[in-house]
């Protein structure tokens, strides 16, 4: 029999009501994430990530492209949510990230989007940059509920994330999807402008284990709960890879799932910092490879330990 996700639960308590209240009322002084803007989004001021009131995205549907435990036959059903609280150089989705690629639209417009992924058949409902948005997330789940949605939510994040907005989503996301971008602050800083980001990521990932534990699958090899964790490996060593590695076996546990992506490629402002202009080398992603194995990771998407 199929698990049931943790939302519907939340929802038949009256628990996932409550939440929702808790998460509007943070956006009337944000500190929705590890920037603390203050500013009151309810009445439209808006911080670092630009967003006020309402969610913004630019575009959704079944997503083939992302990890093979999402994707499955039918798709992960993801929601690309516009703009970001991260300021990557290199972001290879700059247009809706730093440019604002999107539309402004109601709850009730991203509840039907939802309605929509889950009726096409999708294995699941992934948010993409839901970081800054996450009140409105919640608030358009009682409307996909009432319709019959049924589907594990993925929160799919750059790992620049405020621990107590994630303890607000306990039992709510079933599987966590976070960046690990950088093992030192000081580049994270530069590339990201994200001040403290290494320990600021650590305690979210922490959190996040905590939660939902190593990644779990179905017997047709589809998620239904669990973390699982990106890292790009960038050119030159810039994504301190071992250091991050290391964290994550140590820290969290060597049955991670771990996606080591080496789909680097100059975009957006990297020209502008080397050696972020040029591609990454083969060399350098076996290098990376090898970090892992040595870490002592068991669970690499894709890759042979």
């Amino acid at each position: 029999m199929p698990r049931v996700p943790s939302y519907l639960k939340l929802h038949e308590s009256g628990e996932l009501a409550r939440r929702i209240e808790a998460a509007r009322e943070i956006l009337r002084d944000c500190t929705l994430c590890p920037r603390h803007c203050h500013v009151n989004r309810l009445e439209g001021e808006t911080g670092v990530c630009r967003v006020g009131r309402l969610p913004v995205v630019s575009s959704f549907g079944p997503h083939f492209g992302e990890e093979r435990p999402l994707v499955g036959r039918h798709g992960s059903g993801t929601i690309f949510l516009t703009w970001c609280n991260l300021r990557c150089v290199f972001c290879q989705n700059f247009d809706i990230s730093q440019r604002g690629e999107g539309e402004e639209v109601s709850v009730a417009a991203l509840g039907e989007m939802l309605v929509s992924l889950w009726r096409q058949g999708c294995h699941n409902l992934n948010f993409v940059t839901p970081t800054h948005q996450v009140p409105q997330i919640l608030e358009a789940l009682p409307h996909a509920i009432a319709q019959g949605v049924n589907l594990p939510l993925v929160y799919n994040c750059g790992g620049y994330e405020e621990p107590a907005t994630l303890r607000l989503l306990e039992g709510i996301f079933d599987i966590y999807m976070p960046d690990f971008k950088y093992g030192d602050s000081a580049t994270a800083q530069r590339l990201s402008g994200a001040p403290h980001y290494v320990e600021t990521a650590q305690a979210a990932l922490r959190e996040m284990q905590r939660q939902v534990g190593p990644l779990t699958l179905d017997a047709g090899g589809i998620a239904v709960r669990g973390l699982l964790v990106r890292h790009l490996v960038l050119p030159g060593g810039l994504a301190g890879t071992g250091a991050v590695l290391g964290f994550i076996a140590r820290e969290l546990s060597p049955d991670t799932w771990v996606n080591l992506m080496d789909q680097y490629h100059p975009c957006f402002k990297a020209a502008h910092y080397p050696p972020l202009h040029r591609r990454l080398t083969a060399e350098e992603f076996a290098v990376a490879v090898a970090m892992a194995r040595q870490a002592g990771l068991r669970r690499l998407d894709g890759i042979t330990v």
